[in-house]
């Protein structure tokens, strides 16, 4: 009687594959036990006891807000929302014309297209926080050295997905087009961006969440937002108003992320 079906995997290779992923998963243990030991000879275990202590005299303050500069916050927390929304949209305009030259289905040349996929590798190698510190030596501490830099960093991420969209349109449509005589702009329009477009928008919402927490943290180095309160008031050890701030941003982040996600599946 014939067997249609797969053969099951010889026993040599089937042995083969079972020491190959023991030997794997050895050398990973071996590798997570020498940088955990290396982590723990490095510590100060004097350190503990003095954490222990500040904890325990911090805490109680953080969850007592203070509620009397709640004007300040707002302003600030609005603040870092526009510098997240500029940001992005700057970063998801400049993304479309590159994920179109770092799509290997519309760019055909192998070096060109090439060139366009290691721009935008580039891009996304540089720390949000180094960038953040050139911006605001450039062009001095403020919200506009966050906007440039949340544009710049979120760019290089979302040019890499919407080249892994725009390759995954259907062709047939593109080449029924040509073959009906439409010129280059009408296929843009009428047959690529119609197909590109939803999943163009939901990755640009769920890149502004991300810069929207991104945004906090660089209020640090001076690239504006309610980083920049962050900072002074835990210099201050103003603990109640810390403690105010960090929990008005994560209700505004929950909110966003609320808001985008019901916004993300009704366009994919």
């Amino acid at each position: 009687m014939e067997n249609n079906g797969s053969l099951p995997p010889k026993p040599e290779r089937l042995k083969q594959k079972r020491i190959r992923n023991l030997v794997i998963a050895v050398i990973l243990l071996v590798i997570y036990i020498w940088a955990f030991s290396g982590v723990i000879r490095a510590m100060d275990w004097s350190m503990l006891q003095k954490l222990d202590e500040n904890i325990r005299q911090v805490l109680p303050k953080l969850f007592s807000p203070d509620l009397t500069e709640w004007r300040k916050v707002f302003d600030k927390i609005l603040e870092t929302i526009f510098i997240a929304y500029a940001g992005t949209l700057i970063a998801a305009i400049l993304a479309v014309p590159f994920g179109f030259w770092a799509a290997k289905n519309m760019v055909k040349s192998p070096v060109w297209n090439t060139m366009g996929k290691w721009f935008l590798i580039l891009d996304r190698t540089f720390p949000e926080l180094i960038l953040a510190i050139i911006f605001v030596i450039s062009v001095g501490p403020g919200a506009f050295a966050g906007v440039l830099t949340i544009g710049l960093t979120a760019f290089g991420m979302l040019g890499k997905l919407y080249a892994e969209v725009i390759e995954s349109i259907d062709m047939k449509v593109v080449e029924a087009m040509e073959a009906n005589g439409a010129n280059k702009i009408q296929i843009l329009f009428y047959g690529i961006m119609p197909q590109v477009l939803p999943e163009f928008l939901s990755f640009a919402l769920y890149r502004f969440e991300i810069d929207i927490r991104a945004s906090t943290i660089l209020g640090l180095v001076g690239a504006g937002g309610i980083g920049t309160l962050i900072l002074i008031t835990a210099q201050n050890r103003n603990w109640p108003q810390l403690g105010f701030i960090i929990i008005s941003i994560v209700v505004v982040v929950i909110a966003i992320d609320y808001i985008s996600g019901k916004l993300r599946k009704r366009l994919v």
